[in-house]
């Protein structure tokens, strides 16, 4: 195996790891309150947890514009801009996290109403909901942490701090409701307590974090930071993929450092982005709950081969973000479209692999999802759609984590708005003759129309 694919693994398997223990926390809440709370203490979890998600999501451009800027910087070997980088992004958490935090009673009452939780369920929610929106400095100051980490070319330390959470979690969660019967309060503190361990543990690893870069060893020689050519002029893009780049002088000139407007550029490009993203998900589950219980189901069901197969593409995707942006960064485009192109093989593979077991064993998923007869026939059904996902959203995934790396979010804003166009055209054209057969051929192509913009845009740039 070449080195550069050795990179891509050695990044990528321990993201893929990761992101599969982020459900984790709401699932172990709903555990521990299934066995010893009824269906309103449940139904109260699963409200608070889905808010604090959807609430944390619109910021994920915390993350994202920390990883491709800190990649960029490390790739040119300029450690103090990677510094310069993560104590900007944590300021900016902290004025993200502290307006929830101030806001968090008329925040309250629009979550609420947007939920539509009402009566006994509303009730337990409350005390979940204001104890643990206390965690939003935590939550939020972990996104950049985990950004920064992966920009300086490690998942390692994110797998082990999302590993971390998780025990914290568990342990605190058990003892508080079994040991001191504190109910959903007791889950509540468990999860807060989890939210700053975590967040700890990502400033502990930061403090370790300070290595200068390290060669990337190929095949014809070592890799340095801007090529092997002395005293050529080099490229480097610029970062928001548009206008004339910066030019470099040989090996030893720096660049001007990415100010507040850059970076601001990018939160709201990638803010908007997320916007489009929430947007299509929300719709696409109210407008499955409109055609009754039994396609909600359903489409719950094959909607979770969906997030199996974005687990392990977001751990491609984050292997994109860190060498693509380090590439940039060390303005070498030779080395960038040989990233891109094993980064889309490994894609490639991978989709092909989820192709043919949710093609043979489809039904045998659902069937371990779920023992209700009903819903797993209704979900075979709608099956050759979740078949169709992995080839339809390969692009989609590996474009983002380049287009991260690249900083190219205007590129990405752009891709993700016209699949929504796309999107909610296609439903109010064909939801009245194809019901819901109508609203999964919108969501394809969604993911296709995402992944084609994306491809049109790099080959037009390059």
């Amino acid at each position: 195996m070449n080195p550069l694919n050795k990179e891509i693994l050695r990044l990528a398997l321990p993201s893929m790891v990761s992101n599969i223990t982020v459900p984790l926390l709401g699932l172990c809440d709903v555990t521990i309150m299934g066995h010893v709370g009824g269906a309103e203490s449940i139904a109260a979890i699963a409200v608070g947890s889905m808010i604090f998600n959807v609430m944390y999501w619109l910021f994920a451009f915390l993350r994202m514009s920390t990883s491709g800027l800190t990649a960029q910087a490390f790739g040119a070997g300029r450690q103090q801009e990677c510094r310069h980088i993560l104590h900007h992004s944590l300021r900016l958490a902290l004025v993200v996290a502290l307006a929830i935090v101030v806001l968090q009673v008329p925040l309250q009452w629009l979550t609420f109403w947007l939920t539509n939780a009402t009566g006994d369920v509303a009730r337990l929610c409350m005390p979940y909901f204001y104890i643990c929106v206390w965690g939003a400095p935590a939550v939020l100051g972990l996104y950049v942490v985990m950004g920064w980490l992966v920009g300086m070319q490690d998942t390692r330390r994110p797998m082990m701090i999302a590993i971390g959470q998780n025990v914290m979690n568990i342990a605190t969660s058990v003892v508080l409701v079994l040991g001191f019967d504190m109910g959903l309060t007791g889950v509540a503190i468990g999860t807060l307590t989890a939210q700053w361990a975590g967040f700890a543990m990502g400033l502990g690893c930061v403090r370790k974090k300070n290595s200068p870069p390290a060669p990337l060893r190929l095949e014809r020689g070592v890799y340095t930071p801007c090529g092997n050519n002395k005293g050529k002029d080099y490229i480097l893009p610029s970062p928001i993929g548009e206008g004339p780049g910066v030019r470099l002088k040989g090996l030893g000139v720096r660049l001007k450092r990415p100010g507040v407007r850059l970076e601001g550029l990018l939160s709201v490009a990638l803010f908007l982005r997320t916007l489009c993203l929430v947007g299509v998900n929300l719709w696409f589950t109210s407008a499955g709950a409109a055609q009754g219980a039994l396609t909600l189901a359903a489409n719950t069901l094959l909607m979770q081969l969906f997030m199996l197969f974005s687990y392990v593409m977001d751990g491609f995707a984050n292997a994109g973000e860190a060498l693509a942006g380090r590439f940039t960064g060390a303005a070498d485009e030779q080395m960038l479209g040989r990233c891109v192109r094993q980064l889309f093989a490994w894609g490639g593979g991978a989709a092909l692999l989820f192709t043919i077991a949710y093609l043979l064993g489809g039904p045998l998923i659902l069937g371990l999802l779920t023992s209700d007869g009903a819903v797993v026939a209704a979900a075979c059904h709608y099956l050759p759609w979740a078949v169709a996902i992995p080839a339809a959203g390969t692009a989609a995934f590996v474009w983002d984590g380049i287009f991260i790396g690249t900083t190219r979010a205007t590129g990405m804003l752009f891709a993700c708005f016209w699949g929504a166009v796309v999107f909610f055209a296609l439903w109010l054209l064909l939801a009245g003759s194809m019901g819901n057969h109508g609203l999964w051929l919108a969501f394809i192509m969604f993911l296709l129309m995402r992944g084609g913009v994306q491809t049109w845009l790099y080959r037009k740039r390059n």
